[in-house]
């Protein structure tokens, strides 16, 4: 750690579904610490990753997209939002250019109004978007008075990325770091090897089968020559939905099964060895236990 005065905070990381707040977040961080798929509410929890920009330490909190919730998970992932936003010294509102200012998003910059929380913009995908539409739509959001600047952002190649953070860094207060120097993320490694299983299976599944589905790291061994045994249960909550997950012939979860062990051996650098069941649990969505450990409060 630096010895010169060192400066530490938290910036949430907010945005409607699928607007790129995941991508967003492991551009900054420089490694993948969180899940991304084309399919929304791919984010359950708030999740943290870890940036050094100079003598700052920034802790951007990846949240779950923020939508009009109707189950008690969907409730429960927007709280973790809205409580990510409260609990920062920043928050980036992620927009993307393509879907421009919906009820959505103007229902967020009305919620960060009222909690007079100190907020920029990060209009994303504008490599998508015509310059003409991207600052009309910049001009459009910075009138409702909320942002103390707007940034125009590709999340996925990185252009503009390395501004925006530069800006955040430097508003960050003084303060030790929170985290050692090496540290990407708060993420436990069997969590973060569940959350890769689980953006496989959404990726390969289809229609609402992925919100039915949980995955759990039940076994993890460590062996001498460096490798470790993964051994994880992916819960449904209908015999109906284990017979998709697994495929014809065990193809589905096979391919599943074969690319997260893949992902997994290149972002932890040591040979894995992964095995997955698929099980039904009814309900699982209900148990307040699962959503302890996600920091997801049950009763939203």
């Amino acid at each position: 750690m630096p010895t010169d005065a060192t400066q530490c905070g938290v910036v949430a990381v907010i945005g409607v579904p699928n607007a790129g707040k995941s991508t967003l977040v492991n551009q900054f961080v420089g490694a993948k610490v969180t899940i991304v798929t084309h399919k929304v509410q791919t984010t359950r929890s708030r999740i943290r990753g870890i940036a050094i920009v100079g003598s700052a330490q920034v802790i951007y909190v990846d949240t779950p997209g923020i939508f009009a919730p109707r189950r008690r998970l969907e409730r429960a992932m927007v709280d973790a939002a809205w409580s990510g936003a409260a609990d920062a010294d920043i928050v980036v509102l992620v927009v993307d250019a393509r879907r421009g200012a919906n009820d959505e998003v103007v229902h967020i910059i009305d919620g960060l109004n009222e909690k007079k929380r100190p907020a920029v913009l990060a209009l994303n995908k504008i490599d998508t978007v015509k310059r003409e539409t991207l600052l009309s739509l910049a001009e459009q959001l910075n009138g409702k008075g909320l942002f103390d600047e707007v940034f125009m952002v590709s999340a996925l190649n990185g252009d503009g990325v390395d501004d925006l953070q530069a800006y955040l860094a430097a508003k960050m207060p003084s303060g030790p770091w929170l985290f050692p120097e090496d540290q990407l993320s708060d993420l436990p490694q069997r969590l973060l090897a569940a959350e890769i299983t689980r953006e496989k299976a959404y990726l390969y599944l289809h229609q609402e089968l992925p919100y039915s589905l949980a995955v759990d790291t039940e076994d993890w061994q460590d062996f001498k020559d460096g490798s470790v045994r993964i051994g994880q249960v992916v819960y449904v909550e209908r015999e109906s939905q284990k017979g998709i997950v697994l495929g014809k012939g065990g193809q589905t979860i096979k391919r599943i099964r074969s690319e997260a062990q893949q992902e997994l051996a290149e972002l932890l650098e040591r040979p894995i060895h992964l095995f997955i069941h698929v099980k039904v649990r009814e309900n699982w969505v209900n148990d307040p236990g699962r959503y302890r450990e996600w920091g997801l409060r049950y009763d939203a």
